[in-house]
């Protein structure tokens, strides 16, 4: 898969349509570069974009609303809420798929050295691309802002890591790194931007200073008022949303509000965040309400709702979660995509992908599915009532499993097909015959990791299964008596279909893969219909 990289440059203009459009126009243009997002705020006076592309690319996007913003942002008459020191203010590199963080600070690098390069000002580095401890932080950079650089570039310790340490009115300084993902969160306040700034100095890590740090690790904050929208704001950054999620943000901010008895009239997201983050805070809110929510699209709609993020514009989750603007272009690929008639077709074509294991896959996803449907037959009726309990802990499993297995029918294609690729490499002299073998084992032990992996996930649906059986409705039996048959078959899969390539070869020791696969056939012995039912409670619930 191809190598992608985020970048998200910030620019000193949130007024100006037309300096707005230009300088999302100058990323878009740029061949391998795909907007996402811009977002504009006229009180900071500040439009973040988001876009993505190949590490070469995001660096050449970057370049080209730099040069856009030379010609069109004069930093000598920049007014605003945010904290700010240059036209291009910030410039980090993020890796989302494929890309290390050291790729990512190659970027950086790269980027830093061509803009001082071509527009003559001064560039500094930040995050995981800092030459100095330092300037690992955003704000330790920008202390003082764009007013202090007259005499902050004067200072050895201040001199930049690119470019002249000269100030250029018209440009300021940018600050340019790689980092992890970034989530910008403001919570909204029906109160004056001192109280919202009592608040943010409560919550933030840094705190009122070394002697008072701040309640949330990794979380940087301050208070400010949004004219457009007549509120003030808790605005913060998130630097590791597993360290400090989005709830524990918003719960710490409500809770220093009810304090000082403030409203909190919903929040805002800036620019785009991860799924993860939505579904972990998702994962809060269902565990704190005791609620039963299986499906992400609801999962997402319960953080809209419990966080307000649509208080002050309308939250689309296809607009705003980086994954599902990444696979929007993905959508109509890869095999599960395909209707079932096309698939089918496909598996029956002349080609060695798919084959097994993406049917292997396949029936197992059909099978957790059928698993699910019958827990779900059997919650949530006045005639099962007593039975609700039971099927909230036992229909998870199988619809997460559901949704694992059906990516592993696309999953097990691309394995294989890497090991066919290897075997398409020269074998002419000495040197290609190596890197060959070297290419084929690698992706040999790929191909072998999906079904081992598929027969993992299989099996650990054996326990939710024989308790399902024991409780669900009995208008399902002949169901769920198949999803026991689809779990045997699969339990036998992968071991046979592999066996051939790891005789004579040193891939791994296969003693420590067919003791697995002996439980495996152990559980799935068990498995038969026929015990299925015997466990069943003799009460008819039709």
């Amino acid at each position: 898969m191809a190598k992608m990289v985020e970048c998200v440059p910030n620019f000193s203009e949130g007024c100006n349509k037309e300096v707005i459009e230009a300088l999302g126009q100058a990323i878009s243009r740029t061949p391998g570069c795909v907007l996402l997002d811009v977002d504009a705020g006229a009180s900071t006076n500040r439009t973040v974009y988001t876009f993505v592309g190949t590490p070469e690319a995001v660096v050449e996007g970057a370049l080209s609303a730099a040069r856009v913003a030379g010609q069109l942002i004069d930093m000598s008459q920049h007014t605003g809420e945010h904290p700010r020191m240059g036209a291009l203010d910030v410039c980090p590199f993020v890796p989302v798929m494929n890309v290390s963080m050291e790729e990512c600070v190659a970027c950086a690098h790269v980027f830093g050295q061509r803009l001082s390069e071509e527009l003559g000002v001064p560039v500094y580095l930040y995050g995981e691309a800092a030459r100095e401890e330092s300037r690992r932080t955003l704000p330790a950079i920008r202390a003082g802002e764009y007013e202090a650089l007259p005499q902050k570039l004067t200072k050895p310790e201040w001199a930049p890591d690119f470019g002249p340490p000269t100030f250029v009115p018209r440009w300021g300084a940018t600050v340019t790194g790689a980092r992890t993902f970034l989530i910008a969160y403001n919570i909204n306040l029906l109160c004056t931007k001192e109280l919202a700034h009592r608040i943010a100095l409560n919550i933030r890590e840094q705190g009122r200073g070394p002697n008072q740090p701040g309640r949330l690790k990794k979380v940087q904050g301050i208070g400010w008022y949004l004219e457009e929208e007549n509120i003030a704001q808790v605005s913060t950054n998130l630097l590791d949303f597993e360290t400090t999620p989005l709830h524990a943000v918003y719960e710490e901010v409500c809770r220093d509000a009810e304090a000082l008895n403030l409203p909190v009239v919903g929040s805002q997201l800036v620019g785009l965040v991860p799924k993860k983050a939505m579904l972990d805070t998702a994962e809060f809110y269902i565990k704190k309400e005791k609620l039963f929510i299986l499906e992400e699209e609801h999962q997402i709609k319960l953080v809209v709702s419990r966080l307000g993020l649509d208080s002050l514009s309308p939250f689309n989750p296809r607009e705003r979660i980086i994954e599902y603007l990444v696979q929007a272009g993905e959508e109509d690929k890869g095999l599960v995509a395909k209707p079932l008639g096309a698939f089918v077709r496909a598996v029956g074509g002349r080609s060695a992908a798919p084959g097994g294991g993406s049917v292997a896959a396949a029936a197992a996803a059909l099978g957790a599915a059928l698993g699910c449907m019958v827990g779900l037959m059997s919650y949530g009726k006045r005639q099962f009532e007593e039975l609700d309990p039971i099927m909230r802990k036992l229909i998870p499993p199988f619809h997460q499993a559901m949704d694992e297995l059906v990516a592993m029918v696309d999953a097990d294609s691309q394995a294989f097909s890497s090991y066919m690729e290897a075997m398409k490499l020269p074998k002419n002299t000495p040197e290609e015959r190596e890197r060959r073998g070297a290419a084929m084992q690698q992706g040999l032990k790929t191909a072998v990791k999906v079904p081992c992996t598929l027969a993992e996930k299989v099996n650990m649906l054996w326990p939710p299964l024989k308790e399902l059986a024991h409780h669900c409705n009995l208008a399902c039996k002949s169901d769920i008596q198949l999803v026991s048959l689809f779990r045997k078959a699969d339990l036998h899969q992968p071991l046979p279909e592999f066996s051939h390539l790891w005789q004579g070869r040193e891939m791994f020791p296969t003693s420590k893969l067919r003791p697995e696969h002996a439980r495996w056939e152990g559980a799935a012995s068990h498995g038969r219909p026929g015990q299925l039912s015997g466990e069943r409670r003799s009460r008819d619930k039709l």
